[in-house]
């Protein structure tokens, strides 16, 4: 008769790599944990401990919108707005130093995930990286997409179709660069 070990239900479901989590674990400094959905972004600065992970400061897309954020909220410049944002709070509790956990995403160079990482770093927060994994100041800014609404301005079908969620939160995609320069600054004046 053979034996069969069964599988921890999170590594069945393919939400956790324990491997991974125990090497994380095993540096024994607080994880800067980012998750990205479909239409949302958390970040959140967690410590371990024996009895469950303890969440020390958490910060969350649906956060900026709250904050007056009127552009996309799983976009570059909101990402890295949501980790500038996680970074401020996690100076007024004084979290120091912390290491990246990105869980089961795929890592690539210049995602969103990279984005809210480069957001948290230059709001202060430590973190161990490689600066060559960051998108450039351009795409954080979203002049990309302030480039590309510019394109479709032209086409008023295409434009309405694809930025259709600017026009209901009455934001004109042509200015999101300078939306995003007015939201950092508000987020780095909260005391």
């Amino acid at each position: 008769m053979k034996k069969f070990t069964v599988q921890y239900r999170r590594k069945a479901e393919g939400k956790t790599d324990y491997r991974q989590r125990i090497r994380l674990l095993l540096s024994k400094k607080l994880r800067l944990v980012i998750r990205k959905s479909l239409k949302n972004i958390t970040l959140q600065v967690i410590d371990f401990t024996p009895v469950g992970d303890k969440v020390l400061v958490a910060a969350n897309s649906r956060d900026l919108v709250k904050h007056g954020w009127k552009g996309n909220t799983n976009n570059l410049p909101a990402c890295y707005l949501c980790g500038f944002l996680l970074g401020k709070k996690a100076q007024k509790k004084k979290v120091g130093e912390c290491i990246l956990d990105i869980g089961m995403q795929t890592s690539v160079k210049g995602c969103a995930l990279y984005a809210a990482l480069k957001g948290a770093i230059d709001a202060g927060l430590k973190v161990a990286h490689s600066k060559e994994i960051f998108p450039n100041d351009k795409r954080i800014k979203g002049e990309h997409i302030t480039a590309y609404a510019k394109l479709l301005k032209a086409d008023k079908t295409k434009f309405d179709r694809h930025f259709a969620g600017h026009i209901k939160r009455k934001l004109d995609a042509e200015n999101l660069t300078a939306h995003f320069t007015e939201m950092k600054a508000k987020i780095e004046a909260e005391k």
